[in-house]
């Protein structure tokens, strides 16, 4: 009897970390998925900027520089979203995509409190329906971070708890980045109506 007692506890154990492990990985994956559906937000938006841009160079012409910045700011975002792309759990290109993605968010505010001072670019019919898209590419964008922040609390929950810590720092599960903004002026909602 005490011969099965021993390699009995050992099975239990062994099934126990097996299953935290799991439960480390499974969370680990829905922290990379949440990360694909900003990603996918994101990479809407960045495909609305030209348009956008392309639009408003008839009518902004003397505004060359504004409109510049903003390409420039939204190459810049969408390089930063493929390296965090390959690893959502790299703090370091987490940090440097929300860096970017502050950027863009100030040259689009910038790009549209210049555009207010043209009457017919408002009424372009266009430009109003890119505003609209843009502007439900930002809602979605929130929603898809906000879904990303809370993978990532129970993501580090799991790793920081006892006996997981353990499982996860032999396994090398890294902590994951919260999508948090540094800037208060990147706090606010990007401004996208020409009324």
């Amino acid at each position: 009897m005490s011969t099965w007692i021993i390699p009995g506890i050992l099975i239990v154990l062994a099934i126990y970390l097996i299953a935290i492990y799991n439960g480390l990985v499974a969370l680990r994956n829905r922290v990379k998925n949440a990360f694909s559906q900003i990603d996918v937000q994101l990479q809407r938006r960045y495909d609305l900027i030209p348009n956008l841009v392309e639009t408003a160079k008839g009518y902004m012409q003397h505004e060359r520089d504004t409109l510049e910045a903003v390409i420039n700011a939204r190459n810049q975002a969408q390089s930063a979203a493929r390296r965090a792309e390959g690893d959502p759990a790299d703090a370091a290109a987490i940090q440097a995509l929300v860096g970017a993605e502050n950027v863009l968010g100030g040259a689009l505010g910038r790009f549209f409190a210049l555009a207010e001072a043209y009457p017919d670019l408002k009424a372009n019919q266009n430009m109003a329906q890119l505003q609209e898209e843009l502007a439900s590419t930002e809602n979605r964008i929130a929603f898809a971070r906000q879904a990303y922040n809370d993978a990532v609390t129970a993501y580090n929950i799991k790793r920081e708890q006892f006996p997981d810590g353990l499982i996860a720092n032999s396994f090398g599960f890294k902590a994951a980045e919260q999508w948090t903004l540094d800037d208060n002026a990147a706090r606010q909602p990007v401004k996208v109506s020409f009324n």
